[in-house]
């Protein structure tokens, strides 16, 4: 099988077959592959996925990952090019997590999104000219749901998935951040966080973490002083300690005062900056706490309600001694059904064009909001704007810049 940048295919007989294969699906050979699936390593999968993709009646099939930057989808099969993510069908089905098909010497051929959860991973490009259209759709969707969960749990151990995705070398502090960040997009049915951070190769103090709890999202971006090994441990153990303190049932004042306490503790004379916060998707009540960071910003009917986030300035997270506070105030309003949340780093707003312009706040948010008017789901739009960002200042990032934005929708059940 063989895919040009155009993502034109040309397929030979898979080496493991010598006839066509039968339009039903072999149960018994399917559920072998399974199994062996479980034990299989990770560079063993491009041609698992042909043995499945055979075993479901389709012809041959293809897995391609997002790279890091999410520009381009990169084939598990090494001998193939990449495909680019904005100009490709492939990159069409990526983008919009729909089904693409397209023509290819007088057959089909389905660009799958491959989706785990809400965390885009990928496309998968399947041929099978012998089954029907109806056949086609439903076994391509079915082996895509099958390999994105097969992704996701080898990619956790998987240097070698890691590397296929790069482009770039990575910095050591971007390294050890990398190891703690959770996936770029998690949610349920009444509630979506997604996130981006650049420089992707060499962050070094920014970093975003966003988990659900029963019907509870946590969110939370950091931004720790420096740009260097010291600030990518001191937002590490941050992250450490506001997961010790959730996972050990602590509520949002009891998480930052883990990270206070932590951070005084090991790494006394340094300090981040971040925003915390606790959506009940339930109720939509959102409860944060805002130390020494930008203030989040409420999106709601295409436009920013200019302060409702704002609050009393508190000191940053981490300071010992007498700069230490007393207390942490927490503050708490409610959201109503589709209302987005925006949290950043000063990196974002701050970037800047060959005539020193900021990129700026006014910018930002109208990027947000027009490309959400437009139909654009939120990790689509957050791609386009830190692609926008970086284009603004020629990919030169003077700082970290971190974007988290996440949406109440009661209304999908």
């Amino acid at each position: 099988m063989r895919l040009s940048t155009e993502g034109v295919i040309t397929v030979s007989d898979p080496p493991h077959v010598s006839c066509g294969p039968d339009t039903a699906i072999d149960e018994k050979r399917l559920e072998e592959l399974i199994v062996e699936a479980q034990t299989a390593l990770p560079i063993e999968l491009p041609a698992l996925v042909n043995r499945c993709a055979w075993a479901l009646g389709l012809d041959t099939a293809l897995i391609y990952l997002v790279d890091l930057q999410q520009r381009l989808l990169i084939p598990l099969a090494e001998t193939l090019e990449p495909l680019p993510v904005d100009h490709s069908p492939a990159g069409w089905a990526y983008r919009t997590i729909s089904p693409r098909v397209a023509t290819a010497d007088d057959d089909p051929v389905i660009w799958m999104p491959l989706v785990d959860g809400s965390e885009r991973l990928g496309v998968l490009a399947v041929r099978a000219a012998s089954l029907d259209e109806t056949a086609r759709m439903r076994r391509s969707r079915m082996l895509a749901h099958l390999l994105a969960m097969l992704i996701t749990s080898k990619r956790a151990y998987s240097d070698w998935l890691a590397a296929r995705t790069r482009v770039s070398a990575m910095g050591l502090p971007a390294e050890m951040l990398r190891a703690f960040l959770p996936p770029r997009t998690v949610g349920s049915a009444k509630c979506v966080s997604t996130a981006v951070l650049e420089p992707a190769y060499d962050i070094a103090g920014d970093a975003f973490d966003h988990s659900v709890v029963k019907n509870v999202l946590h969110t939370m971006i950091l931004d720790s002083m420096g740009h260097d090994l010291t600030a990518g441990l001191t937002t590490s153990v941050a992250m450490a300690a506001a997961r010790n303190a959730r996972r050990s049932g602590g509520d949002l004042i009891d998480v930052v005062a883990s990270v206070d306490r932590a951070l005084a503790q090991w790494l006394p004379d340094h300090f981040c900056t971040g925003v915390l916060c606790r959506l009940d998707a339930e109720t939509g009540v959102l409860r944060w706490v805002n130390c020494g960071h930008p203030p989040p910003l409420l999106i709601r009917a295409e436009r920013v309600l200019a302060g409702a986030l704002d609050s009393p300035p508190q000191p940053p997270i981490g300071l010992a001694g007498p700069l230490a506070p007393a207390t942490r105030q927490v503050h708490e309003t409610t959201l109503q059904p589709g209302d987005c949340v925006l949290l950043y780093t000063d990196g974002v707003v701050e970037a800047r064009d060959a005539d020193g312009a900021e990129f700026g706040l006014d910018r930002f948010t109208d990027f947000i909001i027009r490309s959400s008017a437009a139909g654009q789901r939120p990790a689509e739009v957050l791609r386009l704007l830190i692609h926008a960002i970086l284009d603004y200042q020629r990919n030169q990032l003077r700082d970290d810049a971190t974007i988290l934005l996440f949406e109440w929708r009661p209304q999908h059940q």
